[in-house]
């Protein structure tokens, strides 16, 4: 530009990595909110889940009790309260895939070189939540093994 008139003013010099980078400053902003807000949705899930299942144990203390003082082995107690828990879960994730299938064509705008009903990102997303939602089951299960039977045949 300079060798074809050297009085001309030179502007707004940016490299092209620059000019990239402003032109997806939104859709970048939107990433970094969706995954924000996705990883608050699940931190509250995971504390939501724990405190069901936390009320569930506290009001089945009697009868875990009772399965322990007829001879229940801890293991089969543990079972038991995580077949409850992740049975919620399954029935979350079910729901929560099929809503997102539903959802995908709001989200085409903000996708890049991925499909919105990429198999993979559904699979690990799935296998994720299943597994906060053991670890949420986990923790109250896991008390629910140190239930002392005399203490739960006495509890109100």
């Amino acid at each position: 530009m300079l060798a074809v008139d050297p009085n001309q003013p030179v502007y707004d010099v940016k490299t092209m990595d620059e000019r990239v980078a402003v032109t997806l400053e939104t859709r970048r902003f939107a990433v970094v909110l969706l995954s924000v807000f996705g990883a608050l949705a699940l931190i509250l899930a995971a504390i939501g889940l724990y405190g069901v299942l936390a009320f569930a144990v506290s009001q089945r203390t009697r009868e875990i009790g009772i399965h322990m003082a007829l001879g229940a082995r801890a293991r089969d107690v543990l079972l038991m309260v995580i077949r409850q828990g992740m049975s919620l879960v399954i029935v979350g994730v079910v729901f929560g895939v099929a809503g997102a299938f539903a959802l995908t064509r709001l989200m085409r705008s903000l996708l890049f070189e991925v499909g919105p009903t990429d198999s993979l990102t559904f699979v690990l997303v799935s296998l994720l939540l299943a597994a906060v939602g053991f670890i949420a089951c986990y923790v109250p299960a896991r008390r629910a093994t140190k239930v002392d039977p005399l203490v739960a045949l006495r509890y109100e």
